[in-house]
């Protein structure tokens, strides 16, 4: 079929310019596409918008491609049939497309862009909302010097007007006292920091400066978060900024930045509602830990640990605080690599009490308590989620302090127990298991009965020298020897009497004390026995609550290994087999990495990779542990005799 395409164009000065040309084709294609048969400049015309096609009879097909209408005839289709002889215009966008033939001549496409009806224009302007409003560049002025009043001038008077709140990391209700500070707000908050979103100046503490880290630590020091080190220690330590990264950070530190050893450089807020610490952030990567400490000893040279970059290939042995000695004011850390022994002053030991066959298991069979051999669990209980929570919750009354266990707490723990909670770092210091109580885990077997009293009986204190001889003084009631013999007391002042009391040598408390001190006494029995100013003593006992304190290990996330199965306590600790009290019984580094190995290796049923973050925290939650003092015995120099002790006790 033969098409006359013809064009009009209308130029500035209202001249047509008319071009035409014939296409021989059976369709034809309209819309913006370069290669159309009939291009339209138009955003409002798809590229393959309108295609006109022989239907037959001298008639055209006109179809719809894309699925927007057109207009045929003054109405919106998307297909319809067309006779040129009698004519037909199509509406594309804003050009009219006028179909015609003349006798058996070609079919005829005047196309012609629509021109605008001024008259109508000026009928309509007067009803448009325009007509009322002030110009544009009225609105606009007025606009911006509201915008900047409210958005600028109101929140920097009020800010320079009040005084802040103070800050108080456990009142999540304050509000700032800045108006209109909301429209500064560059994001949403995390979710540690959301109740801070109506409280700008708890971290915005001067107006146009970064958070300083000051303003950081005034809460999370209080939260139990401390540095990960001194920061003239951390910048001498940090790996070499590169030279675009160091260009960066000169104009960050100009602008009042804290450079990129600051909170704010690892910890983005106004980022939306993440999860500051979530494993997506960047500080769970290992090369987040290995960029510093691959070669530290090279910047630092005081180092006493090793360089580390991953697991399986390059890191430290471990080095767990203990004691190494007896009356040591403070555990030292010891690598594993030097078979160190650990002086707990105890004389217990793993494989008597874990020998099936032993004679430890045939008592524990023969007791209701037990039943069967010993088990780790009957002397080793982990704390609870629960408890922790309430730990450190705190607010607990006496009673609900004695549900946590037969635990010695200080008295800073128990000020803290019933008032604001421990600090997260303390409730870390705790360990995963509770602290082995005697009267809990070892008096069943090792009775502390020491009299009886109407039908029961009565058990000596553990744990203090004081107690010790408190309670065996109370066994020295019976009869003493009469100092001088054939001769009594006159009337109701004798033995037997209503009125007596012992005049003989009170050597019974002497002698008890001393047996119960010595090496095969009631105390000997598990304490090494020693002499404090010439008196029988105890040595102190070290049982840390944590061996390793520089990393997180949870005993409740080895349950099982990685394929499911479930681990028993043996497997790691080596308690068959350890026959002495020093023993220390802390998996090394190599026992670990049968299951764990760097961030890049493959995961199996055997192997987990682990990045640095599984065991450490930047702002490690630890502080060394440090036992109690061990209460000294009164001391009396060279007039340690029985008097003495006798005074003391009165004391």
């Amino acid at each position: 079929m033969a098409f006359l395409i013809r064009t009009i164009d209308i130029t500035a000065s209202g001249r047509e310019i008319v071009r035409d040309r014939e296409v021989g084709k059976p369709e034809l294609i309209t819309g913006r596409a370069a290669e159309s048969d009939i291009h339209l400049a138009d955003l409002a015309v798809e590229q393959r918008h309108v295609r006109l096609a022989d239907a037959g009879g001298g008639m055209l097909m006109a179809e719809s491609l894309g699925g927007l209408e057109f207009g045929l005839n003054g109405r919106s289709v998307k297909d319809g049939t067309i006779d040129p002889n009698v004519g037909a215009e199509i509406s594309v966008g804003s050009a009219r497309l006028a179909i015609s033939r003349e006798g058996d001549g070609p079919v005829q496409i005047i196309i012609k862009q629509v021109e605008k009806d001024e008259a109508a224009s000026d009928a309509l302007s007067s009803f448009a909302l325009a007509a009322a409003l002030p110009s544009k560049r009225t609105m606009a002025w007025g606009f911006t010097i509201a915008i900047l009043g409210l958005l600028l001038a109101v929140p920097i008077v009020t800010n320079l007007a009040s005084t802040p709140p103070e800050n108080d990391p456990m009142d999540k209700d304050v509000v700032g006292a800045t108006k209109f500070d909301a429209a500064w707000i560059s994001g949403g908050m995390s979710v540690e920091h959301a109740h801070l979103e109506d409280n700008c100046e708890a971290c915005h503490a001067t107006p146009f400066v970064s958070v300083q880290d000051e303003t950081c630590l005034s809460c999370h020091e209080e939260l139990g978060l401390g540095d990960h080190a001194e920061m003239p220690r951390l910048r001498e330590g940090m790996a070499p900024l590169s030279t675009g990264d160091a260009i960066q950070w000169s104009i960050a530190e100009t602008l009042g930045k804290e450079g990129p050893l600051g909170c704010v450089s690892c910890h983005s807020e106004h980022e939306g509602p993440v999860d500051l610490a979530a494993e997506e952030h960047q500080f769970w990567d290992q090369q987040f830990c290995s960029d510093c400490h691959d070669d530290l000893d090279a910047r630092l040279t005081d180092v006493s640990f090793g360089n580390a970059t991953d697991f399986g290939d390059k890191h430290p042995q471990f080095r767990p605080l203990i004691y190494t000695a007896h009356f040591s004011d403070k555990p030292v850390r010891v690598s594993l690599d030097t078979e160190p022994v650990e002086m707990s002053g105890l004389k217990f030991t793993h494989d008597e009490h874990m020998d099936e066959q032993g004679g430890v298991a045939r008592m524990a069979i023969s007791l209701s308590q037990y039943g069967a051999p010993l088990e780790c669990s009957d002397c080793h209980s982990e704390w609870s989620d629960a408890e922790r929570d309430m730990m450190r919750k705190g607010g607990l009354t006496d009673a609900a302090v004695e549900t946590l266990g037969n635990v010695k707490w200080s008295q800073a723990d128990l000020k803290s127990l019933k008032q604001s909670g421990l600090s997260k770092r303390r409730v870390e210091d705790l360990g995963d298991y509770k602290p082995v109580v005697m009267e809990d885990s070892c008096e069943s077997c090792h009775s502390l009965v020491f009299d009886r009293a109407g039908p029961g009986f009565r058990t000596l204190r553990h744990g203090n020298i004081d107690d010790l001889m408190a309670d065996l003084a109370t066994m020295n009631r019976g009869p003493r020897g009469d100092i001088v013999s054939g001769r009594g007391r006159p009337g109701q002042f004798a033995r037997g009497g209503r009125y007596y009391s012992n005049f003989g040598r009170p050597m019974g408390l002497y002698i008890a004390i001393n047996r119960a001190l010595e090496r095969d006494g009631v105390c000997g029995e598990c304490h090494i026995p020693t002499m404090t100013d010439g008196r029988r003593d105890l040595t102190p006992v070290n049982l840390p609550n944590r061996f390793l304190m520089h990393g997180a290990f949870y005993h409740s996330a080895h349950e099982e290994d990685a394929a499911g199965k479930p681990l028993e306590c043996t497997e790691c600790h080596a308690t068959s087999t350890s026959n002495e009290a020093t023993d220390l019984l802390i998996p090394d580094l190599e026992s670990c990495r049968d299951c764990h190995l760097g961030e890049t290796a493959a995961k199996t049923d055997e192997i987990v990779p682990s990045t640095c973050a599984m065991c450490h925290g930047y702002h490690t939650p630890t502080s060394p542990w440090r036992p109690k003092d061990h209460p000294d015995m009164p001391g009396n120099g060279a007039n340690d005799n029985v008097a003495a002790i006798l005074s003391s006790l009165r004391r």
